[in-house]
């Protein structure tokens, strides 16, 4: 919706003309809703692979997280003289501040670089965002007294207060623990909600998507279909000229969604025997049309950016015609194909305590999803 459309129907609420139920009940959500700029800070992971000790990664993570608050207040000071908005929304990429864990074992990776719940990395970026007045987007390994020897990948969104007012943990992941793995006790601690978490903000509803989770639909689905409008995309990627299966797969989630997708690539990755550039450039911000409205290159930048438009977005949702496509879902429909289990729950989980896989278990579980959808006929 245009800024004149949106102003004339604040006005005639405000003036007490006549509308209907619908109408004014629109004229309420687009008044309120605000347009801002959101920026993907594009820059480089940093491994603590070569960290004698816990001590040292932890200090070497505090430091970072003062590089990357002085590098977003920069960014924010020319992103607002450019366009005019205030920037309310910053998201970093995907495990800025330790970089993955390669062949690391899950018990000494999580005692060396996870971040603890309660922990002084979230304190530390907690007021980045107070002191920059903005919502800040991440995402970190972390590890949860609830599920000893594990970590899960957390993507997570602090507020201007400093709370983290979202925690995801990564469902489908192909070298990590999942919420899946343990999946009958997580869903004792934490509940649906939050397997698939939104927070509800002034600036609008948010949720997260990690990595190469983009690329199944199901995920983005399940958190549009609990209200979410912005999708928060923390990534490390390989970035190219040619569109890749992560780029195509993003406007697709923006458009089938109808939601604002803003996605934060890795500038490389510092400390690693990989190239630095190895997982470098292309972050983005989508409109919920699935239009790329700003686009990075390579290196160290922010110059992904864009105004988030909330009123247009949520007029487009109410709106019946052919493009509501997140109205037309008939998921009645594929509720019984869907219920074929092909990678099963549990996995981690024995006699309902934690069981530590070693690093193959990962390709072991997947030879067995694979024999049996051949054993089914089904590749």
């Amino acid at each position: 919706m245009d800024i004149e459309r949106r102003s004339v129907l604040a006005a005639m609420i405000a003036s007490a003309l006549p509308l209907d139920a619908a109408l004014a009940a629109e004229a309420r959500a687009m008044a309120d809703a605000p347009t801002y700029a959101a920026v993907a800070m594009q820059l480089a992971a940093r491994s603590v692979e070569r960290a004698p000790d816990r001590a040292a990664a932890r200090a070497q993570v505090l430091a970072m997280i003062g590089e990357v608050e002085a590098k977003i207040r920069s960014a924010r000071i020319f992103i607002e003289q450019y366009g005019g908005h205030p920037v309310k929304l910053a998201v970093l990429p995907e495990y800025l501040f330790t970089s993955y864990p390669g062949r690391i074992s899950i018990p000494d990776f999580a005692a060396l670089a996870a971040f603890e719940m309660q922990g002084q990395e979230y304190d530390a970026l907690g007021k980045v965002a107070q002191n920059l007045k903005l919502y800040l987007a991440g995402n970190a390994y972390e590890v949860d007294p609830n599920f000893p020897g594990l970590y899960f990948q957390a993507s997570f969104l602090i507020a201007p207060s400093g709370d983290v007012v979202l925690r995801y943990r990564r469902l489908n992941s192909m070298f990590a623990p999942t919420p899946h793995d343990v999946w009958s006790k997580y869903l004792d601690v934490y509940g649906i909600d939050g397997v698939f978490p939104v927070a509800r903000t002034e600036i609008g509803a948010m949720a997260a998507i990690a990595s190469e989770e983009i690329l199944y639909p199901e995920i983005a689905r399940a958190h549009a279909l609990r209200g979410a409008e912005i999708f928060l995309h923390s990534s490390s990627e390989i970035g190219s000229p040619i569109d890749t299966n992560k780029a195509i797969a993003r406007r697709a989630r923006a458009f089938e969604n109808m939601a604002y997708v803003v996605s934060a690539n890795t500038a490389g990755i510092e400390g690693t025997g990989l190239p630095l550039a190895s997982a470098d450039g292309n972050s983005q911000v989508i409109d919920y049309k699935g239009r790329v409205l700003a686009e990075s290159n390579s290196g160290e930048t922010f110059t992904a950016f864009a105004e988030i438009d909330l009123g247009a977005l949520r007029h487009a949702r109410r709106t019946p015609g052919m493009t509501n496509y997140l109205a037309r879902q008939r998921l009645e429909l594929f509720a019984q194909v869907y219920g074929g289990v092909r990678h099963p729950a549990d996995g981690m989980l024995e006699g309902g305590a934690v069981k530590v896989p070693d690093r193959d278990y990962f390709r072991r579980v997947q030879e067995e999803v694979i024999e049996r959808m051949s054993k089914d006929g089904l590749i």
